[in-house]
Formats: structure tokens, sequence, C-alpha cells
């Protein structure tokens, strides 16, 4: 329970300091929805959905009214959609446009799970349905897709990174009246997790109970917030402070995940103590890097410092609720992040230093623009890089490029809201065609054979 001054602090943090429950998550399974075919399980899908996730709005705006605290997002994410179809994966559209419908209907923002699992291999049926992945995100608003192409235990599947890297490539085409945006709802992950309730990447985990709620709470600045108040703190006193604030925002967010469960009839799953910020000023992860005296996130430095917070937020987490998961830590997306956009812009900030910074991150490569005529192998290219870093780390990567179709560098991407924008990072020239084009499985690290 929150005591008086937990309370109070808690109340401030809200009014002064961004803090929000960005999302409220529920994960549903579909897998008692496959029938014998296409239009029989896409409309047991909508059914489903419709069914289990009737009451995420209201009771979300219930819980925001009575505690004070703004609750973002409401979201769904499903068990992902290629283990649905396997049967007939050229009709694999089909429960994709019934999934999106349900979103409207629902009225929430986003629905996650037009997914596949392919770290290891790629069946018949999954490159069947991963190529329908760019018509599918054309042709829905809500709908979000994400594939993992990796892990630390099986290897990189670099036939799937090769195909993704072309995916992205097609997305980017069919949505290019908007810049590209469908990219935005794809993510290729490695090492993904079944927990996260964040989109684009949020799926129903196989080993999830059959509905469960997961809450993800943000707070850049609360956490900038604190470190104002100790601004001549040396960096271990620095964590603590980091450690001691990731406590408090946890708590908030287990106290609404609980009775959000118990009110949706749902399990509660995990509290995501992630940093996610917005394009708003205040809110962003890139201006804490600063706070603790980096003159512009990206220069030397930044990794070290994201290293740091990253950490405490998690053992602030951990103490809080004995179910933290997700992709807790801090996210780096470029173009949702006031402080990456304008490091961005003066050229501090580049896709190698990204690179490296996604060692010690939450997630990876994110919302980050790249010039229209990137080739697809390139593409694939930096996607491999990525999961190569979550492989050897046993740590959750990913990649959520936008590759803006008659743009290069030097123009500058709107996508609106919550998504921001951005100007376009140059990729490096030199071919990486052969390399890609080899194929096979990058074997997991010697490290992985733990059995």
């Amino acid at each position: 329970m929150f005591n008086k001054t937990e309370v109070l602090e808690t109340i401030d943090m809200i009014e002064r300091e961004h803090l929000d429950i960005r999302t409220i998550t529920m994960g549903i399974s579909l897998l008692p929805c496959i029938r014998e075919n296409a239009e029989k399980t896409a409309q047991c899908v909508y059914d489903t959905v419709c069914t289990k996730a009737k009451n995420i709005v209201r009771v979300a705006e219930q819980l925001s009214g009575e505690y004070g605290i703004p609750i973002v997002n409401k979201r769904v994410s499903v068990t992902p959609v290629s283990l649905i179809c396997a049967a007939f994966p050229q009709d694999a559209e089909k429960i994709g446009f019934a999934l999106d419908k349900a979103a409207k209907a629902l009225g929430i923002d986003f629905l996650g799970g037009y997914s596949a699992l392919v770290h290891k291999g790629t069946a018949d049926y999954e490159k069947i349905f991963l190529d329908g992945i760019p018509a599918v995100l054309a042709q829905t608003d809500r709908l979000c897709s994400s594939v993992n192409v990796a892990s630390s235990k099986s290897g990189i599947n670099m036939d799937a990174v090769a195909q993704m890297g072309r995916i992205v490539k097609r997305t980017a085409e069919l949505t290019k009246k908007s810049d590209g945006l469908g990219c935005a709802k794809l993510v290729v992950f490695a090492n993904a997790v079944e927990d996260n309730p964040f989109m684009a990447g949020a799926f129903h985990g196989t080993g999830e109970s059959g509905t469960v709620i997961n809450v993800g709470v943000s707070g850049p600045g609360v956490v900038k917030h604190a470190l104002e108040n100790v601004a001549d703190a040396n960096l271990n006193d620095c964590a603590e402070v980091i450690k001691r604030t990731a406590f408090k925002i946890t708590r908030a967010g287990q106290l609404i995940a609980k009775e959000a469960a118990k009110r949706l009839d749902a399990e509660f799953g995990i509290v995501d103590l992630s940093l996610a910020p917005t394009p708003v000023m205040g809110d962003s992860v890139a201006h804490i890097l600063e706070e603790l005296g980096l003159e512009v996130v990206g220069t030397h430095g930044t990794t070290a410092a994201l290293a740091m917070l990253n950490d405490a937020v998690k053992k602030g987490g951990v103490m809080a609720s004995s179910h933290v998961g997700g992709l807790s830590g801090a996210f780096i997306p470029v173009s949702e992040d006031i402080g990456m956009i304008r490091a961005a812009e003066k050229g501090a900030l580049q896709i190698d230093k990204l690179e490296a910074m996604t060692a010690v991150c939450s997630v990876g490569l994110d919302m980050i623009a790249i010039p229209g005529d990137t080739p697809a192998e390139t593409i694939s290219a930096i996607i491999a890089d990525e999961a190569a870093i979550g492989m050897i780390n046993n740590k959750t990567t990913a990649v959520r490029v936008i590759p803006v179709p008659g743009k290069g560098v030097g123009d500058t991407v709107e996508f609106g809201g919550l998504l921001g924008h951005a100007p376009i990072l140059p990729v490096h020239t030199a071919s990486s065609v052969k390399f890609v084009r080899r194929g096979g499985r990058i074997p997991a690290p010697i490290h992985s054979n733990k059995n």
C-alpha cells in the first residue's frame, strides 16, 4: 500500500513531471480460435477479442479518474498470428483485417501480434505469412507486426533477416503517401519477450495465460526532475536517486495493473517500467542523460550514462514489484524523443552511436528515418548487426527503421502525434549484399550452452 508521503510525491509527479501509465495492454490467446478455414477463424478471432477486451477502455478511464493517474493508451496483444493461420497462410490477411476491425470497434489505439517467431528457421507457411505483412500493414490502421529473427539460444536466422530487409522496404513503398509510416508498425526482434505491453512489438506469448493484463509505466520527466535536485552529486549517488524514483513509479504502476486485472477478469502479468519518451518537452530520455552532465546526447560518455540509467531503473523496479517484466529500462526512439530529435538534427547522434547505445538500453534502433533509396540488403545488415548485439549479450534488441520514399539525408519527416518527427539519418553506402545473401544461420554463442 502507498503511505501518505508516497501519495503526495506521486501526485507531484503526475502534475509537474509527466508521470503516466503509458499503456494498459490486454494479452489474449487466440489458440482456441483456430478453425478449419480462414473465414471461420477470422470471425472467431474478432468475436474473442471484442468479448475479452470489451471493457478495457471503460475500465482504464475509471481507474484514471479514481486514482488521478493519466492512462494514455489502451491496447491489446494477441498470439502470434502466423501460428493461428499455419494451415492457410495465404489467407492470413483475413485474420489481420479482423483484428484491425476489432481494434476500431474497441476504441483502442493499437493491436499487436501480427507476428512470427522464426529465430531458428522459417517454415514454408511462415515465409508466405511474412511476405504478406507489407500489404496487410498498408491496408490496416491499428494493427502492428513483429518478427523475431534471432535468440541467444538459437543464433541468427540470416534467411529471415534477408527476407525482413525486403519486407521493410516493401512496407515503406506501399505506404509512401504517408512517408513510409507502415514501417512504424513493424519491429524486427532478437530475443523477443512474451509480455511486452508496448507497441509495435507486443504479442501474447504461448507461455502466457489465456487473458493477461500487462501495464507499461513511463516517467522520463520524473527521473530528470529527481536528478535536478542532486545537481552536484557523484554518479553513485545519482544511481541511487534514479533507483528510488523508479521504485515509486513502479509502485504506482502495480497498483493500477492489479486493479485493472481484477476489473477485467484477467490475470495480472507484469509491470513494464520503461522510460518511454514522447516528443513533448520534459518527457525525454535524452534530457536525463544530458542532466547527468553530457552537453548533448550522442557525445562520448553517452553509452556509459545510458548503462547506468538503465541498470538503476531496473534495480528500483524489481525492489518495488515481484512482477517487473516486459522491456523494463530506457527506450531510445529517435523520432519520439525531443532530445534525441534535436541531437540528431545537430549531427551529434548518428546511427553508429545509436547502435552502440543499444548494447545497454532496453530495446534497440527505434523509429529511425533513413534514406528511401537504402537497399534492402543494407536494411538486412542493420538488422543483423542489432540481432548480434542481442544474441551475444543475451538481451532483447530490435530494429524499427523507416526508409522514407523519395527523401534523403538533409530532409525531415513528420509522422505526427506521439510518433513525432525526425531528420533522415545517413547509413553506410558500402555494400553488404554478398554477406546478406550468403543466408544460413549465424550460430549461437558458446555461452548459450548452459544445459
